[in-house]
């Protein structure tokens, strides 16, 4: 919208969105193929660049340092700086201090879900621009089951999608519950609390609620304390600091660094996959 609204004010303007993971495999590849200075006239001579999950960057040192330089680049010619992420910057684990200290000269925005109304027009936007004909109540029925972010939103649709293409079924309403119908779309649930998770974690792992919230570094204790932190990110509205003071009054950094290596760990690991996929379950059910 940032981008659209600056176009639509100055048709010639240079717009580049690109995810924080893009820029970061851009600049690896400028590496290896020897054009950095092609890379960088790329990302330094737009009027407008936006840059998504900056959180991504943390532990990407030689990233963080191009990036350091491309932001002082186009600061100095006044250019304009759009960047988006799921914490503030000095929540970003080894980011480095002089990149969170330029991130905070900016405005730091939280960013509301969108309303049914805003989700629909989304969806019907999402859809015509792929050329996709879906009916208006069918719209209306897959912003009724996301009401987190964007990205969800878009996601359920283009589960909606498949589906439709794989079953070689026009989209309806009916296609689009059956697409979504294993989807926990509402991840977050106001009766689900931190000592619930805890406790059901406990259980599963044969630990006490006393090893979550200590300081034992043994691993079979270890993980089951990062994967019940993970689980209350996940599932639960509770601040950083509040699940951190849950958890024997640790500090916010200690939760964000569990629920990534959690998170981590989930694209590799299958045992760890199931053992989360059920606990979540059982939380959800």
């Amino acid at each position: 919208a940032i981008g659209h609204q600056m176009l639509e004010n100055r048709p010639d303007a240079k717009v580049k969105y690109v995810t924080s993971e893009s820029f970061a495999n851009d600049f690896i590849s400028s590496i290896q193929t020897k054009r950095q200075e092609e890379f960088r006239r790329e990302y330094r001579s737009v009027d407008l660049l936006l840059v998504d999950d900056i959180q991504f960057f943390a532990d990407k040192v030689g990233t963080q340092e191009e990036f350091f330089h491309t932001f002082n680049a186009l600061y100095d010619d006044k250019k304009q700086i759009v960047l988006s992420s799921d914490r503030l910057p000095n929540e970003i684990p080894k980011l480095q201090q002089r990149l969170v200290s330029r991130f905070k000269w900016g405005l730091s925005v939280d960013i509301t879900p969108p309303d049914f109304e805003t989700r629909i027009a989304i969806l019907r936007n999402k859809a015509e621009a792929e050329h996709v004909s879906i009916p208006d109540d069918t719209l209306s029925y897959i912003a009724g089951q996301i009401d987190s972010n964007i990205r969800e939103l878009e996601g359920a649709l283009m589960r909606v999608e498949a589906f439709s293409s794989m079953t070689r079924t026009p989209i309806s309403t009916s296609l689009a519950a059956e697409a979504l119908k294993n989807l926990k779309v509402s991840g977050k649930s106001s009766k689900l609390t931190i000592p619930i998770i805890q406790d059901k974690v406990a259980k599963y792992y044969h630990v006490t609620i006393a090893d979550l919230k200590g300081k034992k570094r043994v691993k079979s204790i270890v993980i089951p304390r990062q994967i019940a932190m993970y689980l209350s990110r996940e599932l639960t509205d509770a601040s950083l600091p509040k699940i951190g003071n849950e958890f024997g009054g640790k500090d916010h950094t200690t939760v964000i660094h569990a629920h990534e290596k959690i998170a981590e760990a989930l694209h590799t690991d299958t045992t760890l996959q199931k053992e989360v996929n059920e606990l979540r379950a059982e939380l959800q059910d």
